[in-house]
């Protein structure tokens, strides 16, 4: 059996293991990083110059920050220059391929890749979203599919058909990304849960996609801050972070920090760090996107019965902020 406890740390701290991680990877040491994945600067359409950007992260608590420039690879080795610090804060290149089928938007990121990506095109969704992957991983980075309801140009059955990816946005804080959904078309978990129910596992991605950070405080538009991920990670270093991702060893927020996350063979058992003016509600939900169990308070135990394909715990705080842990597969006993 593997527990894991998350120490105290800089960041919210959570944590999401392999449910067949040996003892030895559960003895290496790491910590928790706060960061966000999808920023853009003056490069692309952002309102504010690079050292502005990141600036900001490294004012309000992060610990790493990617820039993804639209179509526009940003040069980071000057901002770390001045504002990075070893084991403190890192800015990590990186570029929103943007592309489009017809008139559907297709947003890809690539997180540290060597080199700028050209938008690869295709003759559906399914196959810009593929061939924008693949270049991507050519060029030795990280793919994450941003913001899929964003004028509703991806759907699950679109997502769930890409290969090579393993990260996709479930909560993008641009005020135009249809988060949650509407007019018949399912909002971002629903559709990870029809994808998940699948057999394809994704995991899912918070950011700000912040563009705007000279209009602090309006919601109207895509300001900093709204959403970003906590990663446990050996050491702060661009590789490290990505395949710490990519192994889903992190989870989501919108303001919800997480004390203790825990994965055995037979269950998790998840707690909160609370604040004095909220409630909370803590979810486990599995196949077909069902609510297993639901506990009312700071802290909750789930255990596994095998007949639930994967679980994925989730936290609904009184004021509207959330916080998603990534997916467990479960043996069928």
């Amino acid at each position: 059996m593997v527990r894991l406890r998350a120490g105290l740390g800089a960041g919210a701290l959570a944590i999401f293991v392999a449910l067949l991680a040996t003892s030895n990877a559960a003895q290496t040491p790491r910590k928790w990083y706060k960061g966000n994945t999808h920023t853009h600067t003056v490069n692309s359409d952002g309102d504010s110059t690079p050292d502005a950007v990141v600036r900001w992260y490294r004012e309000h608590g992060y610990q790493f920050l990617v820039l993804t420039d639209h179509n526009y690879l940003t040069s980071v080795a000057g901002v770390n220059a001045l504002h990075g610090a070893d084991d403190k804060f890192l800015v990590i290149k990186g570029e929103e391929v943007t592309d489009r089928f017809g008139d559907q938007p297709v947003h890809i990121n690539g997180l540290d890749v060597s080199e700028q990506v050209s938008p690869q095109g295709g003759a559906s969704v399914t196959e810009v979203m593929q061939r924008n992957v693949d270049a991507i991983r050519k060029a030795s980075g990280v793919p994450h599919i941003n913001h899929p309801n964003f004028r509703w140009a991806v759907t699950a059955d679109d997502l769930k058909r890409v290969r090579n990816n393993k990260l996709l946005e479930i909560y993008n804080g641009h005020p135009q990304t249809n988060n949650v959904g509407g007019g018949g078309v399912p909002g971002m978990e629903e559709a990870w849960d029809a994808i998940l129910t699948s057999g394809v596992l994704l995991y899912g991605l918070a950011v700000d996609d912040a563009h705007t950070f000279k209009d602090p405080g309006n919601p109207a538009v895509a300001g900093p801050g709204r959403g970003w991920v906590v990663v446990r990670s050996e050491r702060l270093a661009p590789r490290a972070i990505l395949d710490a991702m990519e192994r889903g060893e992190f989870y989501s927020s919108t303001g919800v920090e997480l004390a203790e996350y825990d994965v055995t063979a037979e269950g998790i058992r998840l707690a909160i760090r609370p604040t004095a003016f909220s409630k909370y509600r803590i979810q486990f939900v599995g196949n077909g996107g069902r609510v297993l169990s639901e506990a009312i308070g700071t802290s909750a135990v789930y255990t596994f019965t095998g007949d639930e394909g994967y679980v994925r715990a989730r936290v609904l705080e009184s004021n509207g902020a959330m916080a998603w842990a990534q997916p467990v597969t479960v043996a069928r006993r």
